[in-house]
Order: structure tokens, then C-alpha cells, then sequence
């Protein structure tokens, strides 16, 4: 049974750092990328990062180039988003999900991803 099961998520003030982790069962992480996308209350989802070990590849939205981080640990089968220099706009559910590929290619779209963990909620005050 294919599994993501976030964690990581908090309360935090701005400018403060979270480390979320997603951790993949079912399958192995060397096969597929693995996105991170987030959902603010009353806004669409959107892709924030992307990550492949096949071609080591990651790929983040210009929003967060710079303070978020994406990396995964294949032995572990578990992919981690460091984000740094948090901001108010930053809070969202924040979910890993399955690319349908084994490739980033860019971030995709919601359509690309086939599975879905529960989501970490991320709280920035200011």
C-alpha cells in the first residue's frame, strides 16, 4: 500500500526554520519524484518544490528559491524540506505527493501527482 505520511509542521515566528519530512512506504523513492506543494485557507493548491533521485534534479517556485531546501534520504525512503527565513505567507498545509514520473521535468501540476500524504500544517506569525 503506497504511503506519504508528512510531519514537521508548527508554529513559528517569522523568520524561524522548519525541517518538514515525508516519509514514503510502499514503494521505492529512487522510481518516482517526489513534489512538495502547499494550500493556504481560501487559495489553490501550488507546487513550492520538486525533487528526483534519478537524475538529481530539484526544482522550487521563485517564491521560495533561496529559503526552502528539498533532499531525500533513499535509504530511509524519506524526503525532507528545510525552509528557512519563514514569512507570514508561508502558512499552508504543506503535503508530498508521488509525481507520476521518475523525473521533476519543472514543478508539474496537481494532475501529475498520483498520491498524496494527509499534509503538515505550517503556522508563520508575525
Amino acid at each position: 500500500q503506497v504511503q506519504l505520511v508528512e510531519s514537521g509542521g508548527g508554529l513559528v515566528q517569522s523568520g524561524g526554520s522548519l525541517r518538514l519530512s515525508c516519509a514514503a512506504s510502499g514503494f521505492i523513492l529512487d522510481d518516482y519524484a517526489i513534489g512538495w506543494f502547499r494550500q493556504a485557507p481560501g487559495k489553490e493548491r501550488e507546487a513550492v518544490s520538486c525533487i528526483s533521485s534519478s537524475d538529481d534534479s530539484a526544482y522550487y517556485a521563485d517564491s521560495v528559491k533561496g529559503r526552502f531546501t528539498v533532499s531525500a534520504d533513499n535509504a530511509k525512503n524519506t524526503v525532507y524540506l528545510q525552509i528557512n527565513s519563514l514569512k507570514p505567507e508561508d502558512t499552508a498545509i504543506y503535503y508530498c505527493t508521488r509525481k507520476i514520473y521518475d523525473r521533476c521535468y519543472a514543478l508539474g501540476y496537481v494532475y501529475e501527482y498520483d498520491k498524496w500524504g494527509q499534509g503538515t500544517q505550517v503556522t508563520v506569525s508575525s
